[in-house]
């Protein structure tokens, strides 16, 4: 059987930067009220109407395509994790591809839904495409544009401070160097809770009986996908979070998964040479660190400077510590994931 390897990472951050500071025009918050409860100090917002969620995934997978030493027509299969996609649909899977410029391959391109785990997932997905042999290299992305889709106001302030702009891309290369790669993942659900950290509308079940004077319909139920009146009075435009069972959850989640992972590969926590876990709230994981009680130098935090990138987050953090030098061949590196659905998991990985 194949191994999978990483053979070529990058990221792309935004230009513009949003320190806390700036939300204070906008609603009642502060710098050391957000500090205080995420950990974050800024975050990166793209550009309005010019920059999109595809237009960065594909600056972060041109960097990741260099550095995996292949053409961009060698890549036989994308996989796009997203919460905020350019469409409703089709998917940021086709898109990426027609940015790219890799229309006439006609590669199979698959989309992820699983919001802040959704990288995770699709790694855990083209590790089985790539070990069974169908594919040679694979595309994975995460990118995120929450600034299109948040509530400026102090209503929404909870939710809003959290999140940023950003992509990140990996090259997925079969391999056969035994005991390296890909050596465990995870994956877990319960959707016991899943509005408790959603965006409910639009979506198909958003309408009510609408009457000839609002849209010149006629008076019968429709479940399109639209604004309505309704939607707009009772906030379900926007994303709703209830932050103290989204903590409790996620803390308990987070190193079960981990050390699903170890004891499949047969590892402790000591072995872990860096633990790059969703970047969630620094909190959440000042707490799973001190759980499975490792060393700050095991684990890699820089939701300080990019807020919560949900889908984002992981391979943008992975790029980064990998370009810092914090990753060397023969490392065990874990990455771990919580979020919306409720969905977690985690993949070990030997660089």
């Amino acid at each position: 059987m194949y191994a999978t390897k990483i053979a070529g990472i990058g990221k792309y951050i935004p230009e513009k930067i949003v320190k806390n500071e700036d939300f204070v025009e906008f609603m009642d918050t502060s710098d050391a009220w957000i500090q205080e409860r995420t950990g974050i100090k800024e975050r990166h917002y793209a550009e309005k109407h010019k920059e999109t969620t595809t237009t960065m995934a594909a600056r972060a997978s041109e960097i990741a395509i260099e550095r995996a030493g292949i053409n961009k027509e060698d890549i036989d299969f994308i996989i796009f994790a997203t919460l905020s996609p350019d469409y409703y649909f089709p998917g940021c899977g086709v898109l990426l591809q027609r940015e790219l410029g890799i229309t006439k391959t006609e590669i199979g391109a698959l989309d992820i839904r699983n919001q802040c785990s959704g990288f995770v997932y699709g790694l855990t997905v083209a590790d089985q495409f790539i070990k069974s042999g169908m594919y040679k290299n694979i595309l994975l992305v995460g990118s995120e544009m929450h600034s299109m889709g948040l509530d400026y106001t102090t209503e929404g302030r909870g939710v809003t401070v959290i999140f940023g702009d950003g992509a990140g891309a990996v090259v997925l290369q079969r391999h056969e160097e035994e005991g390296s790669g890909v050596l465990a993942a995870h994956l877990h659900s319960d959707g016991t809770h899943a509005e408790e950290l959603a965006m409910i509308n639009p979506g198909s079940h958003g309408g009510y009986h609408l009457k000839e004077r609002d849209f010149g319909f006629p008076d019968q139920e429709y479940g399109g996908i639209f604004v309505t009146e309704k939607m707009l009075s009772d906030g379900q435009l926007f994303p709703n979070m209830t932050g103290q069972l989204v903590f409790k959850k996620a803390v308990q989640k987070f190193p079960e998964v981990i050390m699903e992972s170890l004891k499949t590969a047969g590892l402790e926590t000591t072995d872990i040479g860096l633990l790059i876990p969703h970047q969630a709230n620094l909190r959440i994981a000042q707490f799973v660190q001190r759980l499975l009680k490792l060393r700050d130098d095991q684990v890699f935090n820089n939701i300080e400077k990019y807020g919560n990138t949900t889908a984002a987050s992981i391979p943008i953090a992975l790029c980064e510590a990998w370009e810092l030098g914090k990753i060397k061949k023969g490392d065990i590196v874990c990455l771990a994931a919580f979020g919306s659905g409720f969905t977690w998991g985690s993949v070990l990985i030997k660089w």
